[in-house]
C-alpha cells in the first residue's frame, strides 16, 4: 500500500502505486495516476489529468496539472500534464496543463527542475535538461535535450531551445536557442557551450566541425540567408548537420543573432 500521511487528501479517482510516498497536506485532485517509486512531499497539489511514470520526487509546495494561464482556456476541456521517469521537481515548481482538447504538457526523464521553475501551458521538456531557480518558460516551447537554462532565465512563447544549449542566467529570450550553443541576454548567441560538448562525449573531430560551421553562421559577413546557403554546399555529419536545420528552419520566432 502507498504510505500516505493522514493529513493528504487522495481523490477516489487517483491510482498510486504501492509504494508511492505523499507527505502532509497534500491534494492528488483527479485521475492521477502516479507511478511506483514516486515521491511527493508536502503541502504539493497534484491536479487532474497527470501521468507519471517511475521515481520521480516531487517537493515541497509544487503544483502540477492546475489550469493554463489562459483568458481564453475553458477549464472543462480535457488536458494534462505527462512526467516520464525519474524527475526532480523542487520546491514550488509549478507546471500548467495543456489548452488543445485530448494534449498534454510533456516531460520526459531525468530532468531536474530547481525552485521555483515555472512550466506553462503546452511546454515539451526533452530528457536530462537542468534549469535552475526560477527560469520562466511561456507556453508551446520545445526544449531538447541536456540542455541548461540558467537561473531567472525568462523565454517567450512557441519558441525551441535544442540540444546541449546553454542559456546565462537572467537571460529574456525571445527566439529560438540553436543546439550546441550558449545563449545570452537581449537574444545573443555567444559561442558553442564547449565545456558541454566535451561532457556529452563529443570528440575533437565533431567540436571542431561545429566550430566551422558556427563561424559560416554566425560570424561571416552578410546576412543569414547567405551564410545558410554557403553551409548548405557542405555535406555535415550528424551534429552540425542538427544545427544548420535549426537555423534553416527556426520557428515562428526567429533563430538568436552572434
Amino acid at each position: 500500500m502507498p504510505t500516505i500521511h493522514p493529513t493528504a487528501i487522495i481523490s477516489d479517482t487517483a491510482q498510486l502505486a504501492p509504494d508511492v510516498t505523499v507527505g502532509p497536506h497534500t491534494l492528488i485532485d483527479g485521475p492521477a495516476i502516479i507511478g511506483p517509486g514516486c515521491t511527493i512531499g508536502a503541502n504539493a497539489w497534484i491536479a487532474g489529468r497527470v501521468t507519471m511514470g517511475a521515481n520521480n520526487r516531487i517537493s515541497h509546495g509544487a503544483v502540477v496539472g492546475s489550469d493554463p494561464q489562459s483568458l481564453t482556456f475553458d477549464p472543462a476541456t480535457e488536458t494534462g500534464v505527462v512526467l516520464g521517469n525519474r524527475n526532480t521537481l523542487r520546491e514550488y515548481v509549478t507546471i500548467h496543463r495543456a489548452t488543445a482538447p485530448g494534449t498534454d504538457t510533456i516531460l520526459g526523464d531525468n530532468n531536474f527542475l530547481m525552485t521555483g521553475v515555472h512550466l506553462a501551458h503546452d511546454v515539451r521538456l526533452g530528457n536530462s535538461n537542468i534549469l535552475a531557480n526560477n527560469a520562466l518558460l511561456a507556453g508551446h516551447i520545445h526544449v531538447g535535450n541536456h540542455a541548461f537554462i540558467g537561473g531567472g532565465a525568462v523565454f517567450h512563447q512557441f519558441l525551441r531551445i535544442g540540444d546541449l544549449a546553454m542559456i546565462a542566467g537572467n537571460a529574456p529570450i525571445s527566439k529560438d536557442v540553436p543546439p550546441y550553443c550558449m545563449a545570452t541576454r537581449e537574444d545573443t548567441v555567444a559561442g558553442l557551450n564547449i565545456v558541454g560538448l566535451r561532457r556529452a562525449g563529443l570528440s575533437l573531430e565533431q567540436r571542431t566541425e561545429l566550430k566551422r560551421l558556427y563561424r559560416i553562421l554566425f560570424q561571416r559577413p552578410g546576412t543569414l540567408a547567405e551564410a545558410i546557403a554557403e553551409a548548405s554546399r557542405t555535406s555535415w555529419s550528424q551534429h552540425p548537420a542538427k544545427l544548420l536545420a535549426a537555423v534553416a528552419t527556426p520557428s515562428k520566432r526567429g533563430i538568436l543573432s552572434h
